[in-house]
């Protein structure tokens, strides 16, 4: 599965909301779902992973997996360590040019996260990047939207 040609790690660094994914168990039922990678000093990604499970006001969840980019020419292909010593494919297919919205997809076609800057996107920009994971030959019927809700 191609990822993108290159991706500047600090940029892409900071907050993403879920927008839509084909969800792993953890995620089943997440309200609220952001993940945010930090650049640690040693190149490996401090990832937090936090959502409200099952509704807006549900029992608040973390998870703590470290990235580890395993292509260093487009900084694209990272291994998602959840338990040591596996590291899971982990693949940034569609970027933004201003890194507000990506697509992180799975070369196993199992799971993918639509992911933005914001809470929510544009219908136009969820129709077309729901599009580019059914053309990476996933089963977009499975797609899922996550709610999310913040006060302003």
């Amino acid at each position: 599965m191609p990822a993108v040609a290159h991706v500047d790690l600090p940029r892409f660094m900071g907050d993403w909301y879920v927008i839509a994914n084909i969800p792993t168990f953890i995620e089943t039922g997440a309200h609220n779902a952001v993940e945010s990678y930090q650049l640690d000093p040693d190149g490996t990604i401090a990832v937090t992973f936090t959502f409200r499970d099952g509704a807006f006001d549900g029992k608040p969840k973390k998870y703590s997996p470290r990235g580890f980019v395993r292509d260093t020419k487009s900084n694209a292909v990272w291994g998602m360590q959840f338990i040591w010593p596996i590291k899971t494919d982990y693949r940034i297919t569609y970027l933004t040019p201003d890194y507000s919205q990506t697509i992180i997809s799975r070369e196993q076609r199992d799971y993918v996260w639509i992911m933005a800057r914001t809470p929510d996107i544009p219908q136009a920009d969820y129709q077309r990047m729901a599009a580019l994971v059914g053309e990476q030959g996933y089963d977009i019927s499975r797609l899922q939207k996550v709610p999310q809700l913040w006060k302003k």
